[in-house]
């Protein structure tokens, strides 16, 4: 480990050191304005990321979303004024009235960043240790667009080559998903991945000695990261100098991620709030935010103090920018002209398209025939990774089960590797045991862009991931988790692995469209759906999580009107229905037995398939009234979970039968049977449903 990293070429000027003091106490005013924020880590914090914005990353402010730019991640999202002033200062578009308007009604600058919402926010942020993760997934994407586009290309030759920067607090690396997606960076010798962890030793309840003893670094060095430790200056303060020395020491290391441990002073350089946990989530108060300002040489009568020398001297970060970009634009136009099929390949990924004719090599399920929904959803991840190149992902080592793996000779694996699947530029992603930092990975890669990804495990473990699914959603990202083993069917496992009440939990997360598909054949409209919604054409994406079989399940005829989320699989016979059976999933075929028995005793019965509730919410009422229409008061909805989604759609006469408890260890068919999911018991749901309508 190197500790004192000595050369370095960094340009520091008086004007460099005002700057960094100028987002101090732009911090400092933005958070005593509005009363409440966090003050303490963006005052200690402003040399690192002003190093990093005007001196090291590659990027153009006045283009902020250019491919070939480095990546930053704030992971500690609290301190969102670290990033808010340098994109002010960059000149990313944020501007004084901004910083001043900061955790206000729609105000650009909001209380922690948000993906989407702010120019030059890569990610939202807030949860902690969720952007390590989300850091390693850019990191992973870079390296698999690379191998898309420019495999051959000597290390640091390519337009595809850069880095990704993250700034850590305490609290993230003592998130477990850090550790997870750490671990992960580290197996897969992310060179291009720089995390920056400001040890500070402070949290809300004071010293971190309250809960932490680790030797951090140490830990980074067994993970397989390059470390080093940055120490501050004789007054306290970040260096500036000696973090940039090791920041190109980091650049140089492309065999491992790198660990920067840079210790500060939470505060600096308040004269009675720095070191304190106060100084964590608090204003400062008007007092010691005219000393520091006092401290640093600024006027304490004045607020939000920019001069124009400073704002002159940082807006260069455009020159820079815009001379950067036309430098990368030089070596990508070469890349065209020697790679005329690979650019074409580009434009369309780029331009969010999905290559003409990939529909037709979905496969064809034969209609009667048993298939678990998981087998068919291998399948057709297979059909798919043969015309679509940017598809790639796996799962939480339990590929065998989720039936994930997209190339079983193609393993997402650094160089060095022993396994004979190993390829840098592989298909099939191993995430290991690593279920929350799976989805935050999957966040990153799609945040990065230019490829698709999915990520697959068990459904009762989606609670390992819900956080990260979460902000998938609030972020719109196009991912697809793949959550198998979707119901008490999965059988001698018992309880801890059955899913009771995850279908309704995940379709509460605003945003997310949980999809469950009653046969083979609904999971390839579903993927084929899901595929088409994640291009631009569509629109504001949106993340979807496939909830599938593990048992087989009978196939029935492919209705295209699966794509709308719910539809009439069998109609009523022998005039207008009297009840309706709405099923999911696996429960579809008891809703279908159920009608046999229902029409053989003269009930016309009708039975609608509803693999997702979200896609037929966005139906308009005419087609939704079609399906169920408002006059059959006599409904039954069957689905082996709780029953909370159901309500709605059943109504004051209608009945559902559910599973509102856990599961057993023994066969599927015996648990199906014990706890009522059998056509019989929707038969008779559905006569006490009419009679209920009548009274």
């Amino acid at each position: 480990m190197s500790t004192k990293p000595t050369t370095t070429d960094l340009e520091w000027t008086e004007l460099d050191e005002r700057a960094v003091d100028t987002a101090r106490v732009l911090a400092m005013d933005s958070v005593q304005k509005v009363g409440n924020g966090h003050p303490g880590t963006a005052m200690s914090l402003a040399p690192a990321a002003y190093t990093l914005f005007q001196k090291v990353m590659r990027h153009d402010p006045a283009d902020a979303d250019w491919t070939g730019r480095d990546r930053f991640v704030l992971s500690a999202g609290h301190s969102s004024l670290t990033l808010y002033t340098q994109l002010y200062l960059a000149g990313f578009g944020l501007e004084l009235d901004d910083l001043k308007a900061f955790r206000t009604w729609g105000s650009k600058t909001p209380g922690h960043p948000e993906y989407g919402h702010t120019t030059g926010v890569e990610t939202t942020t807030g949860p902690l240790g969720q952007g390590v993760a989300n850091a390693v997934g850019m990191a992973m994407a870079a390296r698999y667009e690379r191998g898309l586009f420019d495999p051959e290309a000597a290390p640091g030759a390519s337009p595809f080559d850069h880095f990704v920067y993250a700034i850590a607090g305490d609290g993230c690396l003592q998130e477990g998903i850090s550790a997870e997606a750490s671990s992960m960076a580290g197996h897969q010798k992310l060179g291009n991945l720089i995390l920056l962890w400001d040890d500070n030793h402070i949290s809300i309840e004071g010293d971190t000695e309250t809960a932490v003893s680790e030797d951090t670094v140490k830990r980074y060095e067994a993970y397989g990261w390059h470390v080093q430790r940055v120490e501050p200056k004789e007054n306290g303060d970040l260096d500036p100098a000696a973090l940039y020395a090791a920041i190109q020491a980091a650049k140089a290391e492309t065999e491992r991620p790198s660990f920067i441990a840079m210790r500060s002073i939470i505060a600096w350089p308040a004269p009675n709030a720095q070191n304190t946990e106060a100084a964590h989530g608090s204003a400062l108060g008007d007092e010691e935010v005219a000393a520091t300002k006092r401290v640093l040489g600024f006027d304490p009568e004045q607020t939000f103090e920019v001069s124009d020398e400073v704002i002159a001297h940082t807006r260069k970060a455009l020159d820079r920018g815009a001379e950067a970009k036309k430098e990368w634009e030089k070596s990508f136009s070469d890349w065209r002209s020697a790679n005329a099929a690979r650019a074409a390949e580009f434009d369309r990924i780029a331009a969010g398209e999905l290559p003409e004719g990939w529909e037709e090599k979905l496969p064809e399920f034969e209609t009667g025939k048993a298939v678990a929904t998981r087998a068919a959803s291998g399948k057709i991840l297979q059909a798919l990774g043969g015309v679509i190149p940017e598809l790639w992902g796996g799962s939480a080592d339990l590929a065998g089960s989720n039936n994930t793996t997209i190339d079983k000779t193609s393993s997402f694996l650094p160089a060095g590797n022993p396994l004979p699947s190993a390829d840098p530029y592989g298909r099939t992603v191993h995430f290991g045991i690593r279920e929350h930092s799976m989805a935050a990975e999957m966040n990153g890669i799609a945040l990065h862009g230019n490829t698709r990804i999915y990520g697959g495990t068990f459904l009762v473990f989606s609670d390992y991931m819900r956080n990260a699914v979460r902000l998938s959603a609030l972020m719109h990202l196009p991912v697809t988790y793949v959550w198998t083993h979707d119901s008490i069917g999965l059988g001698e496992d018992g309880p801890t692995h059955q899913p009771v009440e995850h279908l309704a939990s995940l379709r509460a997360i605003p945003g997310l469209n949980v999809v469950r598909p009653a046969d083979a054949n609904e999971t390839v409209i579903a993927w084929r759906e899901i595929m088409r919604r994640h291009t631009k054409e569509f629109g504001v994406g949106a993340p979807h999580g496939l909830a599938l079989t593990r048992q087989g399940v009978p196939t029935y005829e492919r209705n295209e009107d699966a794509a709308k989320g719910g539809y009439v699989l069998f109609d009523a016979e022998g005039g207008s229905p009297e009840v309706i059976l709405i099923g999911t999933g696996s429960e579809v075929q008891l809703a279908v037995e159920a009608r046999e028995q229902l029409q053989a005793a003269g009930v016309p019965t009708r039975v609608v398939s509803m693999p997702s509730v979200e896609w037929f919410d966005e139906q308009d009422q005419e087609y939704r009234d079609s399906v169920l229409p408002p006059s059959v008061k006599a409904r039954v909805a069957v689905e082996a979970g709780i029953g909370l989604t159901w309500h709605r759609f059943v109504g004051d006469a209608g009945r559902i039968v559910s599973l509102e408890h856990f599961g057993a260890s023994a066969d599927a068919k015996v648990l199906f049977r014990e706890f009522g999911f059998t056509a019989d018991k929707v038969a008779e749901a559905a006569r006490e449903s009419i009679a209920a309508a009548q009274r």
